[in-house]
């Protein structure tokens, strides 16, 4: 598909204003928002995937949009960020756009939606794993919550969760002023409870929330207990344990 064809299906797909005002309402740092649903942007960016058509000088149509998307709004990120979340090539070039869009994110949306669909990750662990490595020591908010929100979701195995814990504990957190990095340590407090969802890792989690050498800020540290407390993947067991935790 055309840059052209993509902004004329957008228009298209923007039906009234209250989904708007309500993506609004709930994603305050996003750019402005047009009101198109999520999923008829996965489908969207899935038929610019696939549309081999337009590709200029032997580049597939996928790549022509990802260096011609203008990002100006919600939806053109977040369509940014699913092309290249399904796009299938070479995972060094697909790193190279993930590179180049990564400090464009200022939402947390946009920044989750990414994260969800780049499942390639899940094909080339220790590649992409190397590749958010690059991230673990940032103090801009969203890569740290980039960083965060990959690992919980393509991350959490056996061969990785030690791993995990060790950069989820020393990513960066600004506690000296209220609400700084905020979207950081939600994204990090998200992470650890979801440690404790997964069948294999509750005690793991355990360990790691009670440990003397945990780092978490007491604000991430308790809203991780919370997003356990309020989990129904977590025991009664697990809980009453952390419930004890809470600073």
């Amino acid at each position: 598909m055309t840059l052209k064809e993509v902004e004329s299906e957008l228009k298209s797909l923007v039906k009234n204003d209250s989904y708007k005002e309500f993506n609004s309402s709930i994603n305050p740092t996003a750019s402005p928002i047009l009101g198109v649903r999520v999923p008829q942007l996965r489908t969207l960016a899935k038929k610019i995937v696939k549309d081999t058509t337009n590709g200029q000088n032997g580049i597939p149509g996928w790549q022509v949009f990802l260096e011609q998307n203008p990002l100006t709004t919600f939806e053109h990120q977040a369509l940014q960020a699913m092309v290249i979340g399904y796009a299938r090539s070479d995972i060094t070039l697909i790193l190279k756009y993930l590179k180049d869009f990564i400090p464009s994110i200022h939402d947390w949306a946009v920044n989750d939606i990414l994260c969800q669909t780049f499942k390639t990750a899940q094909k080339h662990q220790d590649t992409v794993w190397n590749f958010m490595m690059n991230y673990k020591e940032s103090h801009k908010e969203f890569e740290v919550r980039v960083v965060a929100v990959m690992l919980m979701t393509h991350f959490l195995n056996d061969t990785y969760i030690d791993r995990v814990f060790e950069v989820l504990n020393n990513l960066y957190t600004d506690v000296s002023r209220d609400n700084a990095t905020y979207y950081a340590k939600m994204g990090i407090a998200w992470a650890v409870a979801t440690t404790a969802c997964q069948n294999k890792f509750p005690d793991k989690a355990y360990e790691f929330m009670k440990s003397p050498s945990n780092k978490l800020d007491s604000w991430t540290y308790n809203k991780a207990i919370q997003k356990m407390q309020e989990s129904f993947r977590v025991s009664p067991e697990l809980k009453a344990k952390m419930k004890l935790l809470k600073k």
